[in-house]
């Protein structure tokens, strides 16, 4: 169980783990989740770790089908610019390793963007905390449980 399940456990909500077997020769994880679950790409979100200006790191949900625009996430949360966080800084904040970094159960608690099109739909698929494994839930869960809050953040 990973501290991502915890999570949505501890906080009482309606919730499905999905696993597929992850292949070691594929470094595009939410597109494999998509493709191995056979759910949209637009429905499959991937959690990144981006450093701001300010050194302060957050966590952008975007879905796999997009790119995550630094331009809009800069904007959304006020900073000027926006890069992606280094990968061992990422792994040693979240508890997790890349491909299986999941918004929920994380160490240590990051503010957290949601793209707006999450709104969309009743539930989204987002990383459980492991290759291979994904968490099914509420957009609106998700961001009462991370504090998270929504922005136009994916191109």
């Amino acid at each position: 169980m990973t501290p991502g399940i915890i999570s949505v456990k501890k906080h009482k909500i309606e919730y499905k783990v999905h696993e597929y077997e992850h292949d070691d020769s594929i470094d595009s994880y939410g597109q494999e989740a998509s493709d191995k679950l056979g759910v949209s790409a637009i429905r499959v979100f991937k959690t990144l770790v981006v450093s701001l200006d300010s050194h302060e790191l957050i966590v952008a949900v975007v879905p796999v089908a997009c790119m995550l625009s630094m331009k809009h996430l800069a904007k959304v949360v006020g900073a000027k610019k926006a890069v992606m966080a280094d990968k061992a800084l990422v792994e040693r904040t979240t508890g997790y390793v890349l491909g299986g970094v999941s918004p929920l159960g994380q160490k240590k608690r990051l503010r957290t963007i949601v793209d707006a099109s999450a709104q969309s739909f009743e539930t989204i698929y987002v990383s459980a905390g492991r290759r291979g494994l994904e968490i099914e839930l509420r957009p609106s869960d998700l961001v009462n449980i991370t504090g998270a809050v929504y922005g136009k953040i994916g191109r």
